[in-house]
């Protein structure tokens, strides 16, 4: 479990069954050790309608409540308080950097999906943090140094008025990232660090955009209806090509948030059933 798989344009989307998740105990053990070695994971054959991710939410233990909700519906929606409740397109991000302490795995259950447009992208975030230790230390160092505002005000599954620091690259001690706290579309207005170190920071983030941006290290897919993508929301970050909009909801994922806590919890048990029977 320590050891990571990266991965950049070449990667193998693992898939699982759902219903394989959901009655097998051998597969589910598969799915979280893949998940937290690789970043990402597909389960097909879902059905086509909302609560399924609920049902998963009980195989581990339980989801993260937001401000959200405990799920929530991705779809076009009229006066939208949320970006990805556009039909526009969504750049490279991790969610809720807003918060102390963000939802460690998310899920996004295809229940409609739009003819054209709408094609989800990946990209290894931590992958990307190498490269870019490797070929600018000093840009590595301002990016997981340097304290950058967050903030999210609206009303949803309940009013909300958010407020935080982060630093995009959160590091151990050996300097080797271990969360991702990236989403431009949280990001504050306000940047209180002294105004020589401004224009350092922006060059460094743009190089690091570039790098998520890249053709080597991003990976396009489409989910199909009844597809969950399952991925680390500390280390993946994930967009959207846009679409059109119609007179009708063309296109609709219901999400969810596990903490990873609860994943790896579920993971140990497993593990010791599985080893059991062994």
């Amino acid at each position: 479990l320590s050891e990571r798989q990266y991965w950049g344009s070449d990667l193998q989307l693992p898939k699982i069954p759902f219903e394989e998740i959901m009655c097998n105990d051998e597969s589910m053990y598969k799915w979280l050790c893949t998940l937290k070695k690789v970043g990402i994971v597909l389960l097909t054959g879902a059905a086509t309608k909302q609560g399924e991710l609920v049902k998963l939410g009980h195989r581990i233990g339980f989801l993260r409540l937001t401000f959200y909700g405990p799920t929530w519906q991705v779809q076009d929606k009229a006066d939208a308080n949320n970006v990805a409740y556009t039909t526009g397109k969504l750049c490279f991000h991790t969610d809720y950097p807003v918060l102390q302490h963000p939802p460690g795995v998310q899920f996004l259950h295809c229940i409609k999906q739009t003819a054209a447009g709408g094609e989800s992208e990946v990209v290894d975030g931590f992958h990307v943090c190498n490269k870019l230790k490797k070929q600018n230390p000093q840009a590595y160092q301002i990016l997981s140094s340097t304290a950058v505002d967050y903030t999210d005000v609206g009303v949803d599954y309940c009013d909300f008025a958010m407020q935080c620091k982060q630093r995009i690259i959160d590091v151990d001690s050996r300097g080797q990232a271990v969360r991702i706290n990236y989403n431009n579309a949280t990001r504050d207005t306000v940047f209180d660090i002294p105004a020589e170190k401004v224009r350092p920071f922006y060059a460094a983030l743009k190089e690091f955009d570039d790098l998520l941006n890249s053709t080597e290290h991003k990976f396009p897919y489409k989910l199909k209806p009844g597809d969950i993508v399952t991925f680390d929301n500390w280390r993946v970050l994930h967009g959207r090509q846009s679409y059109q909009s119609g007179s009708e909801v063309t296109r609709h994922l219901e999400g969810a948030y596990a903490d990873w806590d609860v994943v790896m919890s579920r993971l140990r048990l497993l593990r010791r059933k599985v080893l059991k029977r062994d």
